[in-house]
């Protein structure tokens, strides 16, 4: 019997997750009407639920995202981007975030 080490991922299974709630958030709103990308970056600006229908769940749904990994996913989702590690969501003391300066 050979023996082998089954691997696992957080973070591609937390991207999936994020991905299902986003894809439902985005039908819910289409099926009311609404501007999908339009109420969702004003859900991620704000953090105001009331961005998002609650038709369909979608408003509990994507209150249980947090806001740094659902950026996080986008960002990575975007072509060029790697997709492994972390995004530094912080400057560096050589790399400070644009708009800060070191002291």
């Amino acid at each position: 019997m050979e023996e082998f080490t089954r691997k696992f991922n957080v973070a591609q299974e937390k991207d999936a997750e994020i991905r299902h709630i986003l894809t439902t958030v985005y039908a819910a709103l289409e099926d009311k009407g609404y501007n999908p990308i339009n109420q969702i970056v004003g859900y991620i600006l704000s953090e105001d639920p009331t961005y998002i229908t609650n038709h369909n769940n979608a408003r509990t749904l994507i209150r249980k995202l947090d806001r740094d990994e659902l950026l996080q996913t986008l960002v990575r989702s975007y072509p060029g981007t790697p997709r492994t590690g972390r995004i530094a969501t912080r400057g560096t003391a050589d790399r400070p975030l644009r708009g800060t300066s070191t002291p």
